[in-house]
This record gives C-alpha cells, structure tokens and sequence, in this order.
C-alpha cells in the first residue's frame, strides 16, 4: 500500500525566529532524514517551497490566484510504501518534523493518508 504524508509547520511562529536559531533546528534533520531515507520504504520526499496558487472552476472557467494566508503551511510531502496503516506510521514518524524536539515550538506534524489511483493499485509514483 502507498500512503502520502503531508508535514505541516506554523510559519507565524517560526518567522518570528531569527534565521540562525531556524539554522540551528534544521541542522538537527539530517540525522534522523538519513535514518527516515534508509528505511528503503520512502518512494518520494520533497520540501514544499513558498508561493502556492490555488486553482478553482469559477463560471465555467478554470481560475489561479493565490490562496488565502494561513499560519500553518506545508513544509513537506513524501511517498511511502508501506504493510499497512500501522507500518506507515512507523515509518513516518521517523521523519524530523515528529523526531526533531524544537519543532514542536513551530507546530511541525505529519497527517498519513492512505492513497489509491482510480485505476486500481498504484504502480508507480
């Protein structure tokens, strides 16, 4: 089974910090990343950069703007294949923004959801 994980973190709290204090806590993912990579069950893992456009059908047309501000934002989205939803977890809570302590001060989580094409089984990512 493949589940997509979706990281979170509040860019109100963490914009608040000078750069060198955000430095210093990202510095502290590269272990636990490693470990999260090496598990041989992560098929994709990507950063999510700033500048997100929403698209919407409005009026018979497809319509792009930006999407509203919010605190919370996505820092991260990576691919798993996994036995099941426990197996998943497991794997996921590998990843820094659950194992890195200071990111709980930024409201650094992780949602698991399990994913399906709708052509059956997924084969590829």
């Amino acid at each position: 089974m493949k589940f997509l994980c979706v990281g979170y973190y509040n860019a109100e709290k963490m914009d608040r910090k000078p750069k060198e204090e955000i430095d210093e806590v990202m510095s502290k993912c590269g272990p636990h990343l490693d470990a999260f990579l090496t598990s041989g069950q992560v098929m994709l893992d990507a950063g999510v950069e700033k500048g997100v456009k929403q698209l919407r059908r409005s009026g018979g047309q497809v319509v792009v703007d930006d999407t509203h501000e919010r605190a919370e934002k996505i820092g991260s989205v990576f691919i798993i294949e996994a036995k099941g939803l426990e197996d998943a977890i497991r794997v996921a809570s590998l990843h820094p923004s659950v194992q890195v302590e200071e990111g709980e001060e930024f409201g650094w989580r992780l949602e698991v959801h399990p994913v399906h094409s709708y052509k059956g089984e997924m084969d590829e990512c």
